[in-house]
């Protein structure tokens, strides 16, 4: 107890010795010592558990750290040492000779353009990225695939890379367009009845044509169809040289007989062969995925009215990477004019809104 009252004694002592040191001093002193340790208490306040200076706090302690003399720079507790001040006076010279420079590699890409490929990408989910580079074609914006690709990716929505299946692609590049596809593919209605349907596809120019609808495809309705087609085509007929069909039993003689007879060879595919027929596969993939297998259909009318209209979508607008992202039909679509940044786009709805179109507003 003894010891403990000589050592309060003794801390007294000091204080008032300090004290009267402090009496000493002039108020200029005294006052830059306040402002020094105000501006640190601000500093240690807004920045924690580890304070961190800015440029203005830098600049502020080191104006007043000049002022206070040397004697009580060592006796006042700083936040700072000596050694930050000359980093701190190092960056600035550094600072004051760097020249500013551009940035290296490609111009960054308009902002409008980001926000229409982020708004074809949220408002079509389906649509990877080569697809929307088809449609921005179509629109008169020529961009890389791997530009809509980043754009994507720093938006934070999935590319959805395309899967390109290559195989048959050599093969019929050379006789495209003399060579036409037929397939038969199913519905079934909110009634749970089955129908039918018949269509033409020419791989030269990715053409469809819907032949018929039926519940019960016979060999007779089919050849009929096969007759109507070639009568559509008229001139156009003398370009076809090869009919590829599957190996279904309506399919008869009598079909083979309707092309043979104008110099078309049939060509069925084999067994368990599906991509020898692969064209006219994938237009009935891309037709349930964007129209029937979103939609309720009730009967044969509205059938043909959903096919109708998704076979004019597809001949007229849609793009198409084997035609350098072109729809079949160029002349009833036109060269869109070269778009620029004020250019604004429009949208028509097919379907009630399940097929999207974009063009140029004249």
């Amino acid at each position: 107890m003894r010891g403990v009252v000589i050592r309060l004694i003794y801390l007294l002592a000091c204080q008032t010795f300090r004290w009267l040191v402090l009496l000493a001093r002039s108020s200029a002193a005294k006052d830059v010592e306040i402002l020094m340790l105000r501006h640190q208490l601000a500093i240690a306040q807004r920045n924690r558990p580890r304070p961190r200076f800015s440029w203005s706090d830098r600049a502020v302690m080191a104006a007043l750290l000049r002022i206070v003399s040397k004697e009580r720079r060592t006796q006042v507790a700083l936040l700072v040492t000596p050694r930050s001040i000359l980093r701190w006076h190092a960056r600035l010279i550094a600072w004051k000779w760097t020249y500013l420079s551009r940035r290296p590699g490609r111009p960054p890409k308009p902002e409008a353009l980001r926000q229409l490929v982020v708004r074809l990408a949220r408002e079509n989910p389906a649509w990877g990225y080569r697809r929307i580079q088809g449609e921005l074609l179509g629109l008169g914006r020529e961009v890389a695939a791997s530009t809509v690709w980043s754009i994507l990716k720093e938006a934070g929505i999935d590319p959805s890379a395309q899967r390109t299946d290559r195989s048959w692609a050599t093969l019929f590049k050379a006789q495209a367009s003399a060579i036409v596809a037929t397939d038969l593919f199913h519905i079934e209605t909110a009634f749970l009845r089955r129908w039918f349907v018949l269509f033409f596809i020419d791989h030269g120019n990715r053409r469809v044509h819907i032949a018929g609808i039926t519940r019960h495809p016979t060999g007779p309705w089919i050849a009929q169809q096969a007759r109507n087609y070639l009568m559509d085509l008229g001139d156009r007929a003398e370009s076809i040289r090869f009919l590829i069909r599957d190996r279904g039993a309506y399919f008869t003689d009598s079909f083979d007989a309707v092309f043979q007879a104008v110099g078309v060879r049939v060509i069925p595919t084999l067994p368990q062969a599906p991509r020898m027929n692969s064209i006219a596969e994938r237009w009935i993939g891309s037709c349930r995925r964007e129209a029937t297998d979103r939609i309720l259909i009730t009967g044969q009318r509205h059938l043909r009215l959903v096919v109708n209209e998704y076979a004019e979508h597809y001949n007229r607008h849609r793009p198409h990477r084997s035609l350098g992202q072109r729809p079949p039909d160029p002349l009833i679509t036109p060269e869109p004019r070269p778009a620029s940044a004020s250019t604004s786009v429009s949208r028509r709805d097919r379907l009630g809104g399940l097929i999207r179109e974009y063009k140029q507003v004249a």
